[in-house]
């Protein structure tokens, strides 16, 4: 059954004509629903049969979200449609023959194609042959459209290529099943470079197979000229531009000149790492001992720090995040929460309603808004599909996911709609269950993460350029390791960085590390520091094994969902305190981490929270040495960033 996997790939209302000659017969239409299932590490393509719909478009039903009874003047932008179909069933390729028309229902492994021929008719009809042994499967009939979506969605998994001598005729290889399955979307056809395809589109590379590659992608990015070359373990990596970052993240190059006229410091003793303590989730009914009879938070800094060291249980998180995310005030009371919602769901439908009153005329003369369109509807229906809040095809929660999206784009236009926002979104719809409350609360996340989806992709290099100083800090061995590797770049971490682990915890991790981070505590940026945790935790393994480029790549993208958060954060909040604890830390480091501006970041003081105090560095100043004596001057500067030379 579909549920067994991943649905990669969804679409109704595909048809097989038992009787071409008299495909005007109504009788004679078998309807059915299209997949691609990732199962097993194996693509499956599965055509099923699904009774009640032969010969019709799919009827539309109107589910209405239940909201409160201001929103009534707003039902009919706040409606969410989407297709009904009937219950099927969907067997794992055996034909059905319990119903005669099931009988058409097939299965095959998208490996096992030989050729796809493509007809149009008024609408698009495909024919599959298959490899061994050569057949032909009944043809499918888009009467609905999506034709182009499933052959777009093929090309993640096999090569299709044009038949030289006819165009209909698209030709299916697999030259290596592991291959192309290590490539995922990387590779759009033969003629489709990888360099071209990450510089074209970083965001997209990064996020469908950058960390999952092989040898012959590493030789590739290196280029023939360098093939029989043999690298210098300590050779520096700006002769060579790994993946071509240098050109997608102007700039990347990171500490490679040294001050002249220094002896840079090579060792800084951090210290012991301290033992931290974590507690159970909040409670409901803590957090309702923190609001007083007119709905004021209370104690708001101690509030932070037990979400901090705890979590929220899945109770409160409703009601909890709107406020860490900013959405209400500490301070309002319950009658201003509900004058503010008021105002907001009036603000969100006016917005919603500029793109839904949007003709079909106006939106051909509106690129922007049509492709915004296209690229949304093509995320949302990869979007954790394997989530029951999101999983099957008429599930209102994809309709709400998408129309949320859309109208951030008449929120900003500016950004517009990039590849990885559903990522953010779908955790908080998940928690609001509605509407209007994800929206404002994904308004909230995004002011955060708005540099990271950016053209320019200022706020991803600083963010790789801010870890990589960490990380030099905290274990300078193994950052020499992974230079040595063409690995400084940490180019590894781009996907973690960009939509915040999304993609590498489980559903109810990601939940818990959010709402930790959220809180602002235990210093800024403490997302960097949750990276150096993991590479802190993986880096014997990487080392003992003498992990080259591509073993490390792959080696971390194999992590997602298989890392404890709970672990994680206890390592996260250490690495904090040892930091702190450093004395002459340089002044690149505590900027980063907002030590320079603590009043904005609450410490977590007395033994519950572990706190160790200690000196730190006031001045704005970095610290060197001739040999015999301590020099103090300013911090440079490379691309407006502040730069440690600590190695």
């Amino acid at each position: 059954k579909a549920r067994q996997g991943v649905v990669l790939f969804e679409h109704e209302g595909v048809f097989i004509h038992s009787n071409t000659e008299a495909s005007e017969d109504q009788d004679l239409l078998v309807s059915g629903f299209l997949r691609i299932i990732d199962k097993d590490s194996s693509s499956v393509m599965e055509w099923a049969y699904c009774p009640g719909e032969e010969r019709s478009s799919p009827q539309q039903a109107v589910v209405l979200e239940q909201q409160q009874s201001y929103e009534t003047e707003w039902d009919m932008i706040n409606a969410v449609s989407f297709p009904k179909r009937k219950p099927c069933s969907n067997g794992e390729g055996a034909l059905n023959h319990t119903h005669e028309k099931s009988k058409w229902s097939f299965t095959f492994s998208v490996w096992d194609l030989r050729s796809i021929t493509v007809k149009e008719e008024g609408w698009s009809r495909l024919v599959f042959g298959m490899k061994e042994p050569p057949t032909l499967l009944p043809s499918l009939h888009f009467h609905l459209g999506g034709s182009e979506g499933f052959i777009d969605c093929l090309r993640r998994y096999i090569i299709i290529t044009e038949a030289p001598d006819d165009e209909t005729c698209l030709l299916v290889s697999t030259p290596n099943r592991a291959l192309s399955q290590s490539f995922e979307n990387l590779l759009d056809d033969n003629n489709y470079g990888l360099v071209t395809k990450l510089k074209k589109d970083p965001y997209v590379t990064t996020l469908g197979g950058f960390s999952k590659v092989t040898n012959y992608i590493f030789d590739a990015f290196r280029g023939p000229e360098l093939e029989q070359q043999q690298r210098k373990p300590h050779e520096e990596v700006a002769d060579l531009d790994i993946l071509g970052l240098g050109e997608v993240i102007p700039g990347l190059e990171i500490n490679q000149q040294e001050e002249p006229g220094f002896e840079v410091i090579t060792r800084m003793d951090l210290g012991a790492r301290p033992e931290v303590t974590r507690r159970e989730p909040l409670s409901a009914e803590d957090w309702a001992k923190h609001q007083d009879q007119e709905g004021r938070v209370e104690n708001v800094p101690q509030l932070k720090k037990i979400i901090f060291k705890g979590g929220l249980c899945h109770a409160v998180r409703k009601e909890a995040w709107k406020f860490l995310l900013g959405y209400y005030t500490w301070d309002s009371t319950y009658d201003e929460r509900k004058g503010q919602q008021r105002r907001k769901t009036d603000e969100y439908f006016r917005m919603k309603l500029q793109w839904k009153s949007v003709s079909e005329e106006q939106e051909r003369r509106n690129s922007r808004l049509r492709d915004c369109r296209s690229l949304i509807e093509k995320d949302v229906n990869r979007t954790d599909r394997t989530n029951r809040f999101y999983e099957g095809i008429d599930n209102p929660g994809l309709v709400l996911l998408h129309d949320v999206l859309m109208t951030y784009c008449m929120y900003d236009f500016d950004l517009g709609y990039v590849q990885g926002m559903s990522d953010l979104l779908s955790p908080i719809l998940y928690v609001m269950d509605n509407e209007v409350d994800a929206f404002w609360c994904f308004v909230s996340f995004m002011d955060q993460m708005h540099q990271n989806f950016e053209e320019p992709m200022q706020g991803m290099k600083t963010q790789l350029i801010q870890l990589s100083t960490l990380l030099r800090l905290l274990d300078l061995a193994f950052w020499n390791y992974l230079e040595s590797q063409d690995s400084g770049y940490l180019y590894f971490c781009f996907r973690w960085l960009l939509i915040r682990f999304k993609r590498e915890l489980s559903y109810p991790d990601v939940l818990r590390l959010w709402e930790v981070m959220w809180t602002g505590l235990p210093c800024q940026n403490f997302h960097l520091l949750v990276c150096c945790a993991i590479l802190d935790s993986e880096k014997r393994k990487i080392m003992e094994e003498n992990y080259g480029f591509n073993e490390i790549l792959k080696h971390i993208n194999e992590l997602s969902m298989k890392l404890d958060i709970e672990e994680i954060l206890h390592k996260s909040e250490a690495i904090c305190m040892q930091i702190r604890s450093c004395k002459d830390l340089p002044y690149s480091v505590s900027e980063i981490l907002g030590f320079n501006t603590e009043s904005k970041f609450p410490r977590l003081e007395g033994r519950e929270f572990g706190t160790l105090d200690s000196p730190r560095p006031t001045q704005r100043q970095e610290v060197f040495s001739n040999g015999h004596n301590r020099h103090y001057r300013e911090p440079p500067t490379h691309n407006g960033c502040k730069v440690s030379f600590i190695s």
